[in-house]
């Protein structure tokens, strides 16, 4: 006779499979049954209570969390950077909780740790990072974090451990289409948001070597001490691409460590036809990306490589505990002495199953379908009348707004067109400020993704503008 866990595992599992299925494309289908917070909180007991609930119970707050949370795998939701199902890797997924260990050690993750070194031995080949080292992280942000934090030290090793009081000030450079987390960065490593230099960006939204070369000889000038560069390899909004190889060159003159955020735009190295966009990778210092997005893969699951190898095990200062590093003969496979982490979670797995499954060929078709999809997308803007294209696509995204009749100030318009597809469910698609006007930005992140989805969705936006007009 089964037991409760049973008889519940079977209902999920149940209710996994109707909602992998069930990702069609179908347009009936909303991405979101939208309800406002205060509402959401009466259909739902959020109580914790003294005594636990039945099998029952849970299965029941299992089913009401699935009806009312985002549907990212529906193909009408276009709103993040990431999306759709990924089968091998969802299954890497439960592996890895039903295991439930850490990586920080070979001792507790022997098949983990060496999956990752497989990993980041993989990616360093393809990013040309001939004698490469790598590691896990829990994000971009974190990753362009660790890597701020590990030019730092190369730069001035001595704060590790005197900390940065009496030091000359350290300056960087980023674009000022680039991500809010060097800021962060900067602040939580003491260097101080003020010293991120933003370089000034071109029409397509890259990074100007030119401009970054002079704002590294004013900073110079002034007596501080530029020590990283952050290039953008598909900023956020726009998906655009800073010129590596220029900006490489400049590093170069300066002796300044150059990283490259390619958290969203990183995977497209996979591809022959694209990873043209990623000219000069080789000459960088380091490089992120996150597998969960382009690649699909499930949240979380990002990589930061650094081309000189062991240059992450200098960011650490005592490594002296006993209690979990003993010094035997599998210590040089201990993982954690390149981490600030201590735990952490395994998130390899759900990568490498999802690479065995579909290949270098079959990512690399990803990818192209992917640019592909944008295309498409670019041409159903310039096609119609009523939509405008804000900015040329340079990868997968798009972005675009409706150009409104009743005289209603266009950016109130969008942002109410944007809303009601939104709360109707009819699909979920972001919104951003380019050149100081509202755009809509549609992003092919899902590679699961059809021509006629993006169809339907560009129905759903003029019919919705027109009902808009009409009211």
């Amino acid at each position: 006779m089964k037991n409760e866990k049973q008889l519940i595992l079977e209902k999920v599992f149940d209710l996994v499979k109707q909602q992998m299925i069930s990702n069609t494309g179908n347009a009936d289908k909303p991405v979101v049954r939208y309800l406002s917070a205060d509402a959401l909180k009466e259909e739902i007991d959020l109580s914790l209570p003294d005594e636990g609930v039945s099998g029952d119970a849970l299965f029941k707050d299992i089913e009401t969390y699935l009806q009312y949370s985002v549907d990212t795998g529906n193909r009408q939701f276009v709103n993040q950077l990431y999306a759709g199902p990924n089968f091998p890797a969802f299954v890497g997924e439960i592996i890895t909780a039903l295991t439930n260990t850490s990586m920080y050690t070979y001792e507790v993750a022997p098949v983990a740790t060496l999956i990752e070194m497989a990993l980041i031995g993989k990616l360093n080949q393809v990013v040309g990072f001939e004698h490469g080292d790598g590691t896990f992280l829990t994000g971009g942000s974190n990753a362009n974090l660790i890597a701020m934090f590990t030019a730092r030290n190369k730069a001035r090793p001595e704060i590790k451990t005197k900390g940065a009081s009496g030091c000359a000030r350290l300056t960087a450079f980023v674009s000022e289409q680039s991500h809010y987390s060097f800021d962060t960065a900067a602040n939580l490593l003491g260097i101080g948001s003020d010293q991120v230099c933003k370089i000034s960006t071109d029409q397509n939204g890259c990074m100007q070597p030119d401009a970054l070369d002079a704002a590294i000889q004013e900073s110079l000038r002034q007596g501080a001490t530029p020590f990283f560069i952050g290039a953008t390899a598909g900023t956020t909004l726009l998906g655009a691409y800073d010129p590596i190889e220029e900006i490489a060159a400049v590093a170069e003159k300066h002796n300044v460590w150059v990283h490259v955020d390619g958290a969203f735009g990183g995977p497209v190295i996979l591809s022959r036809k694209h990873r043209k966009l990623l000219k000069g990778l080789d000459r960088v210092d380091s490089f992120t990306m996150d597998p969960h997005k382009l690649m699909n893969i499930p949240l979380m699951c990002s990589v930061l490589l650094v081309k000189e190898k062991g240059r992450l095990m200098h960011n650490l200062t005592d490594l002296d505990t006993q209690y979990l590093y003993h010094g035997n003969d599998t210590a040089c496979y201990d993982l954690g002495k390149t981490s600030i982490q201590c735990g952490r979670r395994v998130d390899a797995l759900k990568l490498w199953l999802a690479w065995r499954y579909f290949g270098d060929k079959g990512y690399a078709a990803r990818m192209d379908k992917q640019m592909d999809l944008a295309q498409y997308a670019k041409a159903k803007v310039e096609e119609s009348p009523r939509l405008e294209l804000l900015a040329q696509p340079q990868s997968v995204a798009v972005c675009f707004r409706y150009r409104n009749r009743n005289g209603v100030e266009v950016d109130d318009f969008n942002l109410e067109l944007r809303e009601r597809m939104r709360k109707t469910g009819k699909a979920l698609i972001n919104y951003g400020y380019w050149n100081g006007n509202l755009s809509l930005r549609y992003v092919a992140a899902s590679p699961d993704a059809e021509f006629e989805d993006i169809d339907t969705l560009f129905e759903h936006i003029l019919d919705t503008a027109k009902h808009l007009e009409e009211e």
